[in-house]
């Protein structure tokens, strides 16, 4: 049996461990975030975050998250309490369909927690390897860039001196 932290808690596995991560996200754990596209890698559907790096979720077999750090779209935040990200996106009505919306958060959650201060060309080539076809690509670049200045210039609720 393997094991892997999903979202911060510690999750046994029962699947096959050349089963793809995505497989088990969605069949065995029950999130349905990352979403099967083309299962080839190639639209970006499936992203999640392993290590702090976003993988392709549909080619990665599951043994190779063992004992490593998994995060998907549901460890951002809730629909009640929507993390940086979420709410940029929500604010910039950046998901149209909401397929591919998912891997891009992913990927985007990944580049901003290790380069805050992104340029857009530094966005557009980590988005790059996302297929979309809602045409909402200029909210989605709002979006990040809206989440980055939350990132960089955090609120404070404690009372000025």
């Amino acid at each position: 049996m393997l094991t892997l932290t999903l979202n911060g808690t510690p999750r046994e596995i029962r699947s096959s461990s050349d089963t793809p991560l995505l497989y088990v996200l969605r069949d065995e754990l029950g999130l349905n975030a990352a979403k099967y596209g083309c299962g080839l890698g190639q639209c970006g559907a499936c992203t999640v975050i392993l290590d702090g790096d976003a993988i392709f979720s549909c080619i990665t077999p599951v043994m190779l998250a063992a004992n490593r750090k998994v995060t998907t779209l549901e460890g951002l935040g809730t629909i009640e309490h929507p993390g940086p990200l979420q709410q940029a996106f929500i604010d910039e009505q950046a998901a149209q369909c909401g397929y591919c919306i998912p891997g891009m958060m992913m990927r985007a959650k990944a580049l901003l927690d290790k380069e805050p201060d992104v340029s857009d060309d530094m966005m557009r080539d980590e988005l790059e390897p996302h297929l979309c076809r809602c045409g909402t690509h200029m909210r989605i670049l709002r979006a990040v860039q809206r989440a980055a200045k939350a990132v960089l210039t955090p609120t404070t609720t404690e009372a000025a001196p």
